[in-house]
């Protein structure tokens, strides 16, 4: 009986070793399929990014072959004539997008703050927080619109009071309502590194003395402040790339602008504006080649933005 027993228990041992194999071989079996899945979905996004890249160079060469470097330094945009330089819609892009990134810095840090240290919780961050969200979902062309609407009289009779010719549109009009656009992703992300600043080290500065104000200063902003710029740099990538709204607000006038209250265009609205009536390979491939500069202009800016993170987060 004993030599019967000794072999059961043998056997029912190498059938839980056995089944234990199974399982590890399942599991691990899984694990190999998720890592593809995960390897494959990157490689995708590297080919994506590859291939919009190419679209656009390729669809640019007739314009790159007729004008070179040229067509980054010259101001005249005349398709009668064939005769395309982009430089007008590179300096109302910079400008908008700068002039609003500038007025949206202070507003969206006092956001973040507000909401991710003094009014973390209760029916006031819920709608706070709620608020902001809407904003940010809104569609651009309804921005546009309200921009008209509502921005371009009072920038008009802002206009009229300070002696300069009230056109309502321009560079200052759009820069405005940019900074309306693009405050929810700087805030927002403001608010959830803010929020994240760990207890401890707010306490063992109050206790040692440190008022509210030196608290922010001294932990919560050094703390989060690579957070924060990448929530700016969000921002800027929206601003860049805004369309319709810009389109709806800046005056569209391809020419260098004179003025931050004159009119004005970007690299998104000419292109919005003129592309559906394009005519001839050189025109239509001069519009691809603003859209490749946008493309290069938001990869450049990413790239130093990504620079300067990593530098805060060594600090």
């Amino acid at each position: 009986m004993d030599a019967i027993s000794v072999n059961k228990n043998f056997v029912q041992n190498n059938d839980k070793v056995f089944s234990n194999k199974k399982k590890l071989n399942k599991f691990g079996l899984y694990d190999i399929i998720f890592k593809n899945f995960l390897n494959l979905s990157a490689i995708f996004f590297v080919i994506l990014l590859i291939s919009i890249f190419l679209t656009l160079l390729i669809q640019s060469l007739p314009s790159i072959e007729a004008f070179g470097l040229k067509f980054y330094t010259q101001s005249v945009w005349n398709p009668v004539e064939n005769e395309f330089g982009s430089l007008p819609f590179l300096a109302g892009t910079v400008i908008t997008s700068f002039l609003a990134l500038l007025i949206t810095i202070p507003f969206s840090l006092a956001v973040s703050l507000l909401l991710g240290e003094y009014y973390s919780k209760g029916f006031f961050s819920n709608l706070m927080k709620n608020c902001i969200e809407l904003l940010g979902g809104i569609p651009s062309v309804i921005y546009g619109f309200w921009g008209l609407f509502f921005l371009v009289p009072i920038m008009r009779a802002f206009e009229t009071a300070i002696g300069v010719p009230p056109l309502g549109i321009g560079i200052s009009t759009t820069s405005l309502l940019l900074f309306i656009m693009i405050i929810p992703y700087s805030a927002s992300i403001g608010r959830e590194v803010i929020s994240l600043v760990p207890s401890n080290l707010k306490e063992a500065a109050l206790a040692l003395g440190a008022t509210k104000y030196e608290v922010v200063k001294s932990v919560i902003l050094p703390y989060a402040k690579s957070g924060i710029f990448a929530g700016i740099l969000l921002a800027l990538g929206r601003a860049l790339g805004e369309t319709m709204a810009v389109t709806m607000v800046i005056g569209n006038r391809n020419m260098l602008p004179d003025s931050i209250f004159g009119p004005a265009n970007t690299m998104a609205s000419v292109i919005a504006n003129e592309f559906t009536e394009a005519t001839g390979d050189i025109y239509l491939s001069s519009l691809i080649q603003i859209g490749l500069l946008l493309f290069l202009v938001t990869t450049v800016i990413n790239i130093i933005g990504k620079r300067v993170i990593k530098r805060f987060g060594k600090e």
